[in-house]
């Protein structure tokens, strides 16, 4: 073998090692050919790619930097050294090295796009446009990329959609394109699994497009698949150990997929490379509170608001303690936003009041309370999209499907595990009360709010061509296919469910929709409905900003209207499902513990055990708004909070007067109606 070929296959073997996340097998391979080649451009290129796929950006600088005393006409290593220095924001000394690589390779489009974000960058717009004219005519289908890029940043998403297909057109295998077009679907949220396929197909062409598998990782992190995520985030990481958005994406998937230990150590990593960024620090009190760090997660909070004081999110973030109380200084500050800063957006403007409005019924003022909240309903509606009409057309579609006479004849064809225990019902009724209550027992393990029963009822029937979808389409349905999807249901859910534990909750309130569905499925489930008084329910959601979903929750005649539709829902399954249904009111569990407690267990077949008494001490991770108050023991502070509010409810009071009628006693006395 001569020494050229010699060196072309240990060339090939790095760029594999590289290309696999062997960084630091690469960077051996690249010393053991330097020693006999100590001049070799090239290797002293793949020596510096190596270091800084390790997370080691300053020896991969100096790196380059010695390379070019050695040669100075090759110009990879001026257009590498650019690069990471315009990374660092060394922009003035960034530019004329990759100037320098443009001049010693025209050809080179890359560089040139380079040169014009630099450009940009400094505020030289001019120069910028002609240094981007030169990387489109450069590469072919580019054009058509500049083109779609303007669309969107005038909000033409349609119109840059179609400018990304042209580009894929003329350059199929164009991955900037595939990823372009993945994210004008993503941001029109439609052809969702388009956009994954785009973004898969554009890393498996360009293995390191890390641009690529951060996108990916955020669209199956949206769409609720945080364990696909996790391995685009880690895929990052293998060519970068310190990228801050990778880190970012995989702490939250963490966070997602149940796993907050983990979570924590990558925000902790990530806090120590990025002290500066607020909303790192935002993310890092998530954990923290979850964990049930409540002081660390509050010094988090308030270190974001240092950083950036008209952040809104954070001061609802630490509202959303609930057992926390503002200083009197933070009150001033939001107060002071909310009335001064012109620029405020209305996000950060709703999270205000809505954090004000806790701060204000802490002190008892409860009028001031309530203006706040009213104004940050108000301001929250018109951003969420909600349709009365569509919902009463769903639940009466689900009573036309679910008859007394099919569940009879569909009652034992699912899958017969008797796993899991659905906690249904409405926001803020006392379910993650339940939850910890049943989780605290030595063979039930607490998960999470899944969305796989949802995510299942949605699939069925969606792409059939005469547009009959579920829950009619469920009527179609063969007895192997409630089988099937029982046991997908078990197989989506297997990630959560850590413990090895017989038993575990799935506590999606919304869930109480598929009753219907889910007795099919999986006839051997137990169906827990946590209900708390009415007014105390609604009064609870009102004043409770979501962080995601439960868009009925805004408006207080659609909340009033969303709760008798619920109530007649519940009613119905209770009718067609006798006995399948434990009702948990909240006002009996914080009144009889004790005798609440052995009711859940007996209904879900479980011997009593004195954990489920003292709940608060478990140290598992809770995910919704409750989870500092869970960690409390039982109190009655919660009964009757609607008294305070009453002058407001009169709405309530008149559209649920029915079923305030229907209350068991015991939660009339209790909730003093």
């Amino acid at each position: 073998m001569t020494q050229e070929m010699h060196l072309a296959a240990q060339s090939a073997k790095i760029i594999n090692a590289l290309k696999t996340g062997k960084a630091k097998q690469a960077e051996a391979l690249c010393r053991d050919v330097l020693i006999e080649n100590p001049s070799s451009p090239p290797f002293l290129r793949l020596l510096a790619h190596s270091l800084l796929r390790q997370g080691k950006g300053e020896a991969a600088e100096q790196q380059l930097r010695f390379a070019l005393t050695i040669t100075d006409d090759f110009p990879p290593l001026y257009e590498d050294l650019g690069s990471i220095l315009a990374q660092k924001g060394d922009l003035e000394e960034a530019l004329p090295l990759l100037e320098r690589a443009a001049r010693l390779d025209s050809s080179n489009a890359e560089v040139h796009k380079k040169i014009g974000q630099v450009l940009a960058a400094m505020g030289r717009g001019q120069e910028a446009d002609t240094s981007f004219q030169d990387y489109f005519t450069r590469d072919k289908g580019k054009e058509n990329i500049a083109i779609g890029l303007e669309h969107i940043r005038s909000g033409r998403l349609e119109e840059a959609e179609i400018a990304f297909k042209k580009a894929l057109r003329e350059a199929p295998d164009n991955v900037d394109a595939m990823r372009l077009l993945a994210l004008s679907y993503r941001d029109q949220d439609k052809k969702l699994s388009d956009a994954e396929a785009l973004l898969r197909r554009a890393t498996d062409i360009a293995p390191d497009f890390l641009f690529a598998w951060l996108d990916l990782g955020g669209l199956l992190q949206s769409l609720m698949r945080a364990d696909e995520a996790i391995k685009c985030f880690e895929a990052v990481l293998i060519h970068e150990a310190d990228n801050a958005d990778a880190l970012a994406g995989l702490a939250s998937a963490y966070g997602t997929a149940n796993f907050p230990d983990k979570a924590l150590d990558v925000y902790r990593k990530l806090i120590s490379i990025r002290p500066e960024i607020a909303g790192y620090q935002m993310g890092f009190g998530h954990v923290l509170k979850t964990t049930g760090h409540m002081e660390e997660s509050l010094t988090a909070y308030r270190r974001a608001i240092e950083l950036r004081p008209d952040y809104g999110e954070v001061y609802w973030s630490m509202a959303n303690l609930k057992i926390f109380k503002f200083r009197d200084t933070e009150i001033k500050a939001m107060e002071e936003q909310l009335a001064t800063n012109e620029q405020l957006d209305v996000k950060s403007s709703v999270h205000m009041h809505f954090s004000l409005g806790k701060a204000y019924e802490d002190q008892k003022e409860f009028d001031k309370a309530w203006h706040h909240y009213h104004e940050g309903n108000l301001k929250q509606r018109p951003s969420v999209t909600f349709d009365p009409a569509q919902m009463n057309v769903m639940h009466k579609g689900l009573m036309d499907t679910f008859t007394a006479d099919f569940l009879e004849e569909k009652k034992a064809v699912g899958d017969p595990s008797p796993d899991p225990i659905f906690i249904v019902g409405l926001p803020r009724s006392g379910s993650t009360l339940i939850e910890q209550i049943l989780a605290s027992h030595s063979q039930v393990e607490g998960t999470a709010e899944l969305s796989d029963l949802g995510r299942i009822a949605s699939s069925i029937g969606k792409y059939r061509v005469d547009k009959i979808h579920y829950p009619q389409s469920v009527l179609d349905l063969r007895d192997m296919d409630f089988k099937a999807y029982g046991q997908e249901y078990l197989e989506a859910v297997k990630p959560h469910r850590v413990e090895g534990k017989p038993f575990f909750t799935d506590k999606l309130p919304n869930n109480f929709a598929h009753i219907g569905l889910l007795s099919t499925i999986l006839p051997n489930a137990k169906i827990i409905d946590a209900r708390r008084h009415p007014l105390d329910s609604c009064l609870g959601a009102y004043k409770q900003l979501f962080a995601a979903g439960q868009n009925f929750t805004y408006d207080i005649f659609e909340l009033g209207e969303y709760y008798q539709n619920y109530d007649s829902l519940m009613t119905y399954w209770h009718s067609v499902l006798p006995g399948k249904i434990y009702t948990a009111h909240y006002e009996h569990t914080v009144l009889n513990l004790e005798d609440q407690v052995r009711g859940l267990l007996d209904f879900c077949g479980l011997p009593f055990e004195e954990n489920c008494l003292n709940f608060h001490e478990n140290k598992r991770a809770v995910l919704t708004a409750s989870s500092e108050q869970v960690r409390q023991p039982i109190y009655k502070g919660g009964l009757g909070k609607w008294r305070e509010y009453e002058s407001h409810l009169e709405d309530w009071k008149y559209s649920l007067e029915d079923i305030l009628d229907r209350l068991p006693t015991t939660v009339k006395k209790a909730g003093l109606s």
